[in-house]
């Protein structure tokens, strides 16, 4: 009979403290062991968990959470933190599921976890708020940030760092370094990293003449001075970090999968009267040689064999996923044409992009975790005559929508976007939930926003938009598209020109994307069920919108029903009731989307929709309830 886990142990950070230090190694390895089982029957990010085991059990054997914070840049390297902090069990197993643990740390979930996050960057502004906050309470919890190397990437960050020494005065924040975000990291800061991380002299000649001058009489004062020498000489004699000029002690780098080494440096860090910044090596996917091969792959990985480490294979016939049919359609653009370039924040796999920058390298461009750079970068290109496209994610295009509307938009200038995950990303959760891009775009002047039904037109509109004199965007969802063949030549649509898939006289469907199809299922469950002549619009544009159609059909149509996903609140819907009302048309509407909440995450996107009343049968009952309410008002008016 096998031995209990100790895992199965752990029912908080008390039972790590009370661990034997020989007992640690076995837990790291039931945890990788946990993990791997899981996210191989879930998938998730498995990479970025497998590489801060140690690094995690280190923290919570000398930290005391929740009295003293964590605050993970990210996030998603928090599966190790929920498997300590009560979180294990079924309700870890049923990870990224429906009333199951989130991928990512959330508040509402565990008083351990401090500060929620689903986008890199936040880690170091969030825990500096809090250090401060601590400071003007006057209590004496301590405050850690977890960093990727990635995040420093990210402008955000750079911010909170030159703001550190002048905020508070204790503050401990783990640079984890691991040379990876999602793809390789790119820029001189993970050049830089690279330098200190493979300068093994480099801490232990600071630590030597600090231990001098403290081995003297009144060798604090006289460390304090050297330390406040050796910033304002510029380090005339040896070079100090990047992070010391900035007012952070730099400790470091050590081997972040040495339990005994981390918690001696992290008790030193607790111990410091000024901010400190650990730097700690770890090694992405570690314990699992399939993620520590390919790291990109399984940094956010579908289910997967364990053993082999090969994903679990899609039923034949799937059709390819739309981020897949958007890069092989702009590697085909740019090779026809030396001016269209591809860039992509730290994210060329999940946005499509790997096979632009393998086939036509010289128009492909990484910038890292730094979307408001991207879209800046674009629109200096575009002044240029290029046509950059700019491949980001819905929920991640919101961080630079300052730089959409001031640098892209006021100019006019030919920047396309392509946004993928637009609509839901079921197992992720609200932080990367596409729902609310049509309601920030198309407030905006001179954009143009689009979203097609299926990949031929996918294809279609990626070539208008490069067509197009100024900015255009492209909405699409996560996953699978519909199976459609894909025309040898792309057609150029004309701007605001919606399609009629369906004539009907007593309901008019407007629908977009993903919902169009459901749209079509719907009409012909109300034809079938109540006789009612239900017909269908593939919109297409969300701006310009085809009034001419809309008003036209308005006038002969009892109701018209929108139907996007994106939330209702200044979305689609509420493009078509504002040109109802500057038409003068009274026509009825319904309209259908998500509403004025987060949505959870779940198993799936049918579970969700049908959570929140957005399932087929809810639809259909929607539609037949409002039309038959019409009916029931017209006869009450007549007598």
């Amino acid at each position: 009979m096998s031995s209990p886990r100790i895992l199965d142990r752990i029912g908080g950070p008390a039972d790590v403290k009370a661990l034997a230090p020989a007992q640690l190694p076995q837990l790291a390895q039931e945890i990788r062991d946990e993990i791997i089982a899981v996210t191989a029957r879930n998938g998730g990010h498995v990479g970025p968990n497998l590489g801060v085991v140690e690094l995690t059990v280190a923290l919570h054997r000398v930290f005391n959470t929740p009295d003293d914070q964590f605050v993970f840049d990210v996030a998603h390297q928090g599966y190790v933190h929920k498997l300590l902090t009560g979180r294990g069990g079924d309700f870890f197993r049923k990870l990224r599921k429906s009333e199951g643990a989130s991928g990512f740390l959330y508040r509402r979930e565990s008083p351990h976890d401090a500060f929620g996050a689903g986008h890199a960057g936040t880690a170091l502004s969030a825990a500096l708020g809090m250090a401060t906050a601590r400071d003007l309470r006057g209590t004496g919890e301590h405050v850690v940030a977890v960093c990727g190397d990635a995040a420093f990437t990210c402008g955000v960050t750079m911010e909170a760092l030159n703001n550190v020494v002048s905020s508070t005065k204790r503050l401990i924040v783990i640079l984890n370094d691991n040379e990876w975000s999602i793809a390789k990291n790119v820029g001189a800061i993970a050049k830089y990293l690279n330098r200190l991380s493979t300068n093994p002299t480099y801490n232990k000649l600071h630590q030597d003449v600090e231990k001098f001058f403290l081995g003297l009489p009144r060798g604090h004062e006289m460390n304090q001075l050297y330390l406040r020498w050796k910033r304002e000489t510029k380090d005339f004699f040896m070079d100090s970090s990047l992070f010391e000029k900035f007012g952070l002690r730099y400790v470091g780098p050590i081997d972040g999968h040495n339990l005994d080494e981390l918690v001696k440096n992290l008790e030193f860090a607790k111990q410091c009267d000024g901010p400190v910044l650990v730097h700690v090596l770890t090694k992405k996917g570690r314990g699992l040689e399939a993620a520590v091969a390919h790291p990109e792959k399984f940094h956010g990985a579908s289910p997967f064999d364990p053993a082999t480490g090969e994903n679990v294979k899609s039923a034949p016939g799937t059709p390819p996923n739309y981020q897949d049919v958007f890069g092989d359609a702009l590697t085909r653009f740019a090779q026809q044409n030396p001016k269209v370039l591809g860039i992509t924040g730290a994210m060329p796999s999940g946005t499509g992009l790997t096979r632009l920058s393998k086939e036509v390298p010289g128009q492909f461009f990484d910038v890292g975790i730094a979307e408001e750079h991207a879209v800046l970068f674009a629109a200096g290109l575009a002044t240029k005559g290029f046509r950059p496209v700019c491949a980001i994610y819905s929920t991640f295009l919101q961080r630079a929508y300052d730089m959409v509307i001031h640098d892209v938009c006021l100019q006019n200038l030919p920047v396309t976007f392509c946004m993928d995950r637009a609509g839901l990303s079921p197992n992720d959760g609200p932080t990367h939930h596409g729902l609310f891009d049509l309601s920030y775009l198309r407030c905006v002047p001179n954009a143009v926003v689009m979203q097609p039904k299926d990949e031929d037109e996918l294809t279609d509109m990626l070539h208008t938009a490069l067509q197009h004199a100024g900015p255009a965007f492209i909405r699409y969802p996560r996953g699978a598209g519909t199976g459609v063949g894909i025309k040898p030549q792309p057609a150029a649509l004309p701007l605001g020109h919606a399609e009629v898939l369906r004539e009907g006289s007593n309901v008019m469907i407007w629908a977009l994307g993903p919902m169009v199809q459901e749209a079509l299922k719907v009409a012909d469950r109300i034809a079938a069920e109540e006789g009612i002549s239900v017909g269908v619009v593939n919109a297409r544009f969300v701006k310009p919108l085809d009034r001419t159609l809309l008003l036209s059909q308005a006038a002969c149509i009892p109701l018209l029903v929108t139907m996007e996903d994106n939330v209702v609140a200044g979305g689609f819907g509420s493009a078509v009731l504002e040109a109802l009302q500057e038409g003068d048309c009274q026509t009825a509407v319904e309209r259908i989307g998500w509403p004025d909440k987060f949505v959870e995450h779940g198993s799936s996107v049918e579970i969700l929709r049908a959570s929140y009343g957005l399932s087929t049968d809810d639809i259909v009952r929607r539609i037949k309830e409002r039309y038959r309410h019409l009916g029931e008002a017209k006869v009450e008016a007549e007598v």
